[in-house]
């Protein structure tokens, strides 16, 4: 089967066209040779080629690569993506590569086998959709940037949360290691999003892995990417997650939940600021800014000593601390309007209201869940009510006993515990809806069920 791609062959030696195009039209699905490099703009102007291949010199006599060198630079003017790779011979090898500083892509060797030509040419397509790849990421990322990841998108104004607004402008501009502290549910991610879209780094991507879902097998693949045949799965060379997110920003959540053993494999890397690939002996030089979060007692860890110091001292030049919702109660009417106002756009039932009652009374609940709770027990209510105004509490939180019945617990542990069974009991078991009430996985909520000996 051909491979779809333009190419466009342009050289003064009629014969090279014919014998080019003759072996390449069994490869490709359209091949466009021409004599006259004055044409050149007439074929960008009818169609998009993938490669296209460009002859060293035109006039004969004349072999020191200057009218290369100037229709390189006029094709890379008419499309700076263009990638061209340049026909030359033997003796004009020091040329060719001046003009790949120039921004071609490769050249080819005349006589050339055709073999050689054509591993040429298929690489060079590829490298041309990995850049297509690379900057629709980067279009994608820059439009997720300015609708969704702005600072402004941290919803609250009590003085706990004002004061994260505050210190995320301080810090965003810099390239300081961050590290968000904070329960499940109180918006680490939307924090670590925001610090992106407010750096200097806001159009390069930014890369999210979840490290308590990875698994310690997997670990190295994911992170630092693999060579082709490197293991039984590994298809083709694949990069791992500190190449993606190479000039842009990683953010590694649950951080606390990695081994001491590939704690050590991280600060490798974060000490190098290179990788290398599962099967590889070659180290990549990586750019990123690091951020990182937990909801574990960082510092009670490394007194345990399940947590390397110098790992904690690499990845929290600024710690910046999420309050509980239980701490900024005040915030539960502005988060209850911005929340009633994406789900009822989303269920198509405007007009839906809380009653003043309703939500004074879940200021008077604890929230375990915090925010993602808060969130999940709107869109419920948002589902379940069949009137334009919840005006009853059960709606929102399952049982409207939540409140009455407080917990006796007196540590945040013991009322996670506490809430979790509760939450159980209210779902006769189901993990599944249970996770999903706690705005949970199932894989976090099994973590926490037997931390606290729940069976």
């Amino acid at each position: 089967m051909k491979t779809k791609a333009n190419i466009l062959i342009v050289d003064d030696d009629r014969d090279v066209l014919e014998t080019a195009r003759m072996f390449l039209k069994q490869e490709f699905s359209s091949v466009d040779i021409e004599e006259d490099p004055n044409k050149i703009a007439g074929y960008f102007e009818i169609k998009d080629y993938d490669v296209i291949l460009l002859d060293m010199n035109f006039n004969k006599g004349l072999n020191n690569g200057e009218e290369g060198f100037y229709w390189l630079s006029e094709i890379l003017k008419m499309d700076s993506e263009a990638i061209v790779i340049l026909i030359t011979a033997y003796g004009e090898v020091d040329l060719a590569v001046k003009a790949m500083k120039m921004g071609a892509t490769d050249f080819v060797l005349k006589p050339w086998k055709n073999q050689k030509l054509l591993a040429t040419i298929l690489s060079a397509i590829k490298h041309r959709e990995s850049g297509k790849e690379i900057s629709k990421l980067k279009a994608t990322q820059q439009k997720l940037n300015a609708d969704n990841n702005s600072i402004d998108k941290i919803i609250g104004e009590a003085p706990a949360i004002q004061r994260v607004k505050d210190l995320i402008k301080k810090v965003a501009k810099t390239d300081a290691n961050v590290l968000i502290l904070g329960e499940n549910g109180t918006g680490k991610e939307l924090v670590a999003r925001a610090l992106h879209s407010e750096s200097n780094r806001y159009d390069n991507t930014f890369i999210n892995v979840d490290l308590g879902a990875i698994t310690p097998t997997l670990f190295e693949s994911e992170l630092f990417g693999h060579t082709k045949g490197s293991f039984t799965d590994a298809k083709t060379d694949q990069p791992g997650r500190f190449e993606i997110a190479d000039k842009g920003t990683l953010f590694l959540d649950e951080i606390g939940n990695l081994s001491l053993p590939l704690q050590a494999k991280l600060l490798t890397v974060l000490q190098s600021r290179s990788v290398r690939r599962v099967g590889s002996a070659k180290d990549i030089q990586v750019d990123f800014r690091l951020i990182c979060a937990t909801n574990n007692d960082i510092a009670q860890m490394v007194a345990d000593q399940t947590f390397r110091q110098d790992l904690l001292y690499r990845v929290n030049t600024v710690e910046i601390h999420l309050p509980a919702l239980r701490d900024r109660l005040d915030d539960i009417p502005i988060l209850v309007s911005h929340f009633l106002k994406i789900y009822t756009g989303k269920y198509q039932k405007q007009g839906i209201s809380v009653a003043k009652n309703v939500l004074n009374q879940l200021k008077n609940y604890d929230w375990p869940g915090n925010i993602r709770e808060l969130q999940h027990a709107v869109e419920r209510a948002v589902i379940l009510t069949e009137n334009s105004e919840i005006n009853d509490v059960g709606l929102l939180l399952n049982s409207p006993s939540a409140i009455s019945q407080k917990s006796q617990a007196t540590t945040l542990d013991e009322m996670e515990r506490d809430f979790i069974i509760k939450t159980l009991q209210d779902h006769e078991g189901n993990v599944t809806q249970t996770a999903k009430t706690l705005g949970l996985t199932r894989t976090a909520l099994y973590r926490r069920m037997d931390k606290h000996g729940i069976k």
